[in-house]
């Protein structure tokens, strides 16, 4: 999708600068430059697009629609759809902020927050081409029931007040189509987007600031010293080992590769890319901005608990 976005950056960090793609400051800039302009970039045209619909359509309906259903539903429906959007935890985010914006239940929000970095199709295509089918769909399976269970969790803490960036008063008639023209809908959808991004703009460039510095000067080798091995606390290790760091699946696939072929068992390192991509500092740094410090510390520890988990169950089935 940003592949164009990619060769700009490309060309500017190591023609223009001069600086090459196997170091570490010229890695880290590369990283920074990219993915901050990519996460502003969603979240204003996300942010826009879901406030601009909504001012046509009732999402008060689909939240009704998801109540109305067997409660696990939503989470289905909203874990699988993560497997269809390529994005990393911090890419995920302006979706998520704009299905909070839109009412849509709290825990199934986080069902596709936790989904999306993890199930998504470069991931699975990737996970794929390297280790084959049936690790795939074990991955698969396993990410989906993470996301599903740690939504429901959530879900049933009503933890709605936690939530600082509240979604916007709906009034009656607010939907009418005929009341509100266009221009106005556009008007007022942009000034919210506008002030919107304002607020959390400074945390995606401090997150992905921090996730650049990371991966630029973080080492593979120290992963697979600390984290490799078959002791029962290799997964909880590389679980923690994983959260600070920051990257998309097509970035960390590889680094899988290296790692297993360095002795790491496949589970441990499934559960140290999973952590990189579902859960990591630069995300919690954006999520300060919306979520109280409180939820986004619920929101860790029960994804870390089933991050572990499924790497206890590959390393079991595939020893």
């Amino acid at each position: 999708m940003f592949d164009w976005w990619q060769k700009i950056v490309d060309h500017f960090t190591y023609g223009t600068l001069g600086l090459s793609p196997d170091t570490a400051a010229g890695s880290a800039l590369d990283f920074f430059l990219f993915d901050t302009v990519k996460i502003l970039l969603l979240l204003t045209v996300i942010i826009f697009l879901i406030t601009f619909i909504r001012s046509y359509f009732p999402t008060e309906k689909i939240r009704d629609w998801l109540e109305g259903k067997h409660p696990v539903t939503g989470h289905i429906a909203a874990a699988v759809f993560g497997i269809i959007t390529p994005f990393c935890s911090c890419s995920a985010i302006p979706l998520f902020l704009g299905f909070i914006q839109a009412r849509i239940p709290l825990g199934v929000t986080f069902s596709y927050l936790i989904s999306a970095p993890m199930n998504n199709e470069i991931a699975i295509a990737m996970l794929f081409t390297l280790f084959g089918w049936k690790i795939t769909a074990l991955y698969i399976g396993m990410g989906l029931l993470v996301a599903i269970v740690a939504g429901i969790v959530i879900g049933k803490m009503g933890l709605e007040d936690a939530i600082l960036i509240k979604p916007p008063e709906v009034t009656p008639g607010h939907f009418e189509a005929e009341r509100i023209p266009v221009a106005d809908r556009l008007k007022e959808a942009w000034e919210y987007t506008a002030d919107l991004v304002k607020k959390v703009g400074i945390y995606v460039l401090a997150g992905v600031g921090i996730g650049a510095f990371i991966h630029g000067y973080v080492p593979s080798e120290m992963i697979a010293r600390y984290a490799g091995g078959d002791a029962w606390y290799a997964v909880p290790l590389a679980t923690i080992l994983g959260v600070p760091m920051y990257s998309n699946a097509a970035g960390v696939m590889p680094l899988i590769e290296v790692l297993t072929d360095k002795g790491m068992l496949m589970g441990s390192a499934l559960s140290f890319m999973m952590a990189i991509t579902a859960l990591s500092l630069p995300e919690a740094m954006i999520l300060k901005k919306i979520l109280s410090i409180k939820l986004i510390a619920i929101f860790f520890g029960i994804v870390a608990v089933g991050i572990m988990l499924t790497g206890w169950v590959f390393n079991a089935v595939l020893g």
